[in-house]
C-alpha cells in the first residue's frame, strides 16, 4: 500500500505536465559497507517505521546489488530543491519503485509514461519529456534530475515554470521554437490522446492549434518564438496563468 501511495504521488506531475502540455524502497548507497548503510538508509526511509538494511538479509543483498545509481544526500538534495524532508522521502520511494536500478533511460521512461495514456500512443511525447529532464543529455534520468525538474514544475515561480515549458518546447534547444518543432508537440500530444476521444479529433487540428500558438505568441511575426515572447504572452492569458497554479498542490 506504502509503495502505491508514493508512485501515486510521484506520477501526478506527468498528467498535469501533459495536460498544460510506507514502503520498503531499495537502499540507493550501494557502494558503502553495511556500518555505514544503516545512518544513509535511516536517512532517506524516514522515521515512520520502515526497517534499515542488514548484511545478513538475502532480500537487502539483492536490492543493494540492483542499484547502479546512489543519489545525493538528502540534506544537499533539500538546498538544491524546494521539498522538504518528508517530500524528498516521498518521492523516492515513488522514483525506486519504477525505477529499482536508481537511473531511469528513455526506454524505460515511455513505457512508465505510457501506463498513464494506453488509449493512445504516448511514446513521442515521453521522449520529448525525458529531454527536458535529461539536462546533461546523457541519455539517463536520476533522482536528482528527477526532482530537479519537478521542483521547477511544482514550486518553482511562475517564470521558472514557464522557463521550464519553453525548454520543453524548443526541441534542439537553440533559444526559440519554430512552427515546425511545435507541430512536432501538438501531434504528440494529439497522439498522446488517442483516436478515440469525444468530441473526435480532426486530422488538422495539431496544425491549427499551431497557428494559434503562433499568432498569439510570435510577437514581432519573424516566424520563431523567443523565451522573452514565450514568457510576455503567457503571463497575459489568463487561463495559462490559472492552469500553472494548478501544480501548487499536486504534492
Amino acid at each position: 500500500r506504502g509503495r502505491g501511495q508514493a508512485t501515486g504521488k510521484v506520477c501526478k506531475w506527468l498528467r498535469w505536465v501533459s495536460v498544460c502540455a510506507s514502503g520498503h524502497a531499495p537502499c540507493p548507497w550501494a557502494c558503502f559497507g553495511p556500518r555505514d548503510v544503516c545512518q544513509l538508509c535511516h536517512d532517506w526511509r524516514g522515521e515512520d517505521g520502515d526497517r534499515h538494511l542488514g548484511a545478513d538479509s538475502v532480500e537487502d543483498e539483492f536490492e543493494l546489488s540492483t542499484v547502479c545509481h546512489r543519489p545525493e544526500g538528502l540534506e544537499q538534495l533539500q538546498e538544491q530543491t524546494k521539498f522538504t524532508r518528508k517530500e524528498l522521502q516521498v518521492l523516492y520511494r515513488g522514483f525506486k519503485n519504477e525505477c529499482p536500478s536508481g537511473i531511469v533511460n528513455e526506454e524505460n521512461f515511455k513505457q512508465i509514461y505510457s501506463q498513464f495514456f494506453p488509449q493512445g500512443d504516448s511514446s513521442t511525447y515521453a521522449t520529448f519529456l525525458f529531454n527536458a529532464f535529461d539536462t546533461n543529455h546523457d541519455g539517463s534520468v536520476s533522482f536528482e534530475d528527477f526532482v530537479a525538474g519537478l521542483s521547477v514544475i511544482l514550486r518553482g515561480t511562475i517564470d521558472d515554470r514557464l522557463n521550464w515549458a519553453f525548454n520543453l518546447y524548443d526541441l534542439n534547444k537553440d533559444g526559440c521554437i519554430t512552427k515546425e518543432e511545435m507541430l512536432d508537440i501538438m501531434k504528440s500530444i494529439y497522439d498522446m490522446m488517442g483516436k478515440y476521444t469525444y468530441p473526435a479529433l480532426r486530422e488538422e487540428a495539431p496544425r491549427e492549434h499551431v497557428e494559434s500558438f503562433f499568432q498569439k505568441m510570435d510577437r514581432n511575426k519573424d516566424g520563431v518564438v523567443t523565451i522573452e515572447e514565450f514568457i510576455e504572452s503567457c503571463q497575459k492569458d489568463e487561463n495559462i496563468m490559472r492552469s500553472m497554479k494548478l501544480f501548487d498542490n499536486v504534492i
